[in-house]
């Protein structure tokens, strides 16, 4: 078990609110880029002259340095645990890490982090559970969603917080002890235009200039689809693919591209640190979002609001996010038919209205996702002092 701890200060006295932000693996990926947006805008609010929150982060194992760099950062396993004696030492060691926090309030991200995260939470004291679904129950197996549904029943959780109204309708089917749990809270996110040349920001990554180039952003994992985007190479001469991002199927995309023959122009830039995924934004002509299923989609309405082209799989909860009055923000299509992803990707590029037209609306994606409404949303659940024991009303944050 690693940790780097920080305690924040009070000078009134008064010790903040301790918020323990629970998640599986410390990697840069949607729901971890989530969680640390919302730790950092939460930190800044002040009562009485001094933070109103006390921030820490409990990772059950550690796959990058992507959190190294935060205070109050604890890891109870340096790898994912791979037989039950490593398991057994991973539970204990995650009870043992948040009883010596001694969280007020702990937030649990993913499925995962959720099942063990909260049970672990009432064990260790903790006053308020706040469990945020922010895994696609398409990507949750059978055995995974079942003790959820009898945790959230049973009241392990006080409150369980949704990013989007699909994602809403999903569980309103469960019992009424679960789904009256249910929050909805948008996603906010951190603007990532980049006011660089596109040749300037190709070089930072060593991606050739002067060529059409389409990517994304996501783990490198099978449920991302992102073969699909390889698959379409063929059909578009002279087109390169750029991913960012790391995980256990890039061996597959590789060998899949040296097969078709389309190796030299597959590049892999690797994982990013969210300041520079805006420099790789800006190296696109297009951005590429075939994934399987989603609860929200950060990356493609970052990219949307970078003012990056997207086309996306034609999924309901995408349609969902990327519009703004009704307007889509994307080229939606099954990615699974390559010759109409390669034929919708082409469009794209060769269409200069569609693109200008998607990029105008993609930027206006800002309005609807603010990260100060999702902090102030957040911190309403933090402090409902109804059932939790917290004080029931605070002087307002500034």
């Amino acid at each position: 078990m690693r940790s780097n701890t920080k305690i924040a200060g009070n000078e009134s006295g008064r010790r903040p609110i301790r918020l323990l932000f629970v998640q599986t693996q410390s990697i840069a990926a949607g729901a971890q880029e989530i969680s640390r947006i919302l730790a950092e805008e939460l930190a800044r609010y002040t009562c009485d002259g001094a933070p109103e929150f006390e921030i820490h982060h409990l990772f059950f194992y550690r796959i990058t340095d992507a959190f190294d760099h935060l205070d109050n950062v604890h890891f109870c396993l340096d790898h994912s645990p791979r037989d039950p004696v490593t398991f057994a030492r991973f539970l204990w060691r995650m009870l043992r890490t948040m009883r010596a926090i001694g969280p007020d309030v702990v937030l649990t991200f993913q499925h995962y982090g959720n099942i063990f995260g909260a049970p672990a939470a009432r064990l260790s004291g903790a006053r308020r559970i706040i469990a945020n679904h922010v895994s696609a129950p398409a990507t949750i197996g059978r055995a995974a969603r079942e003790i959820d549904r009898i945790l959230g029943t049973l009241g392990f959780y006080d409150v369980i917080t949704v990013n989007s109204r699909e994602t809403l309708r999903d569980y309103q089917s469960y019992a009424q002890a679960y789904a009256r749990r249910l929050v909805y809270v948008p996603h906010g996110f951190e603007d990532k235009s980049a006011d660089i040349p596109k040749d300037e920001a190709r070089a930072e990554f060593g991606l050739p200039a002067g060529v059409p180039m389409i990517g994304s952003v996501a783990r490198l994992h099978p449920l991302k689809q992102l073969d699909a985007a390889v698959a379409t190479l063929p059909g578009l001469p002279g087109v390169h693919l750029a991913l960012v991002g790391i995980g256990p199927d890039e061996q597959r995309l590789r060998d899949m591209a040296q097969t078709a023959g389309v190796a030299d122009r597959l590049h892999f830039v690797g994982e990013l640190a969210p300041r520079r995924v805006g420099h790789f934004l800006a190296c696109l002509d297009a951005f590429v979002f075939p994934s399987q299923a989603e609860t929200f989609g950060l990356a493609p309405v970052e990219a949307g609001q970078a003012g990056v082209p997207v086309i996306s799989n034609d999924l309901p909860v995408l349609r969902e996010v990327l519009q703004v009055d009704g307007e889509p923000c994307a080229v939606f299509v099954d990615v699974t038919d390559t010759q109409a992803f390669t034929q919708a990707i082409a469009n794209v590029l060769a269409d200069r209205e569609l693109a200008g037209r998607l990029s105008a609306c993609g930027r206006r994606l800002s309005s609807l996702y603010s990260v100060g409404a999702m902090a102030d949303a957040y911190r309403r659940l933090i402090l409902d002092g109804n059932r939790t024991g917290l004080p029931a009303a605070l002087p307002a944050a500034t």
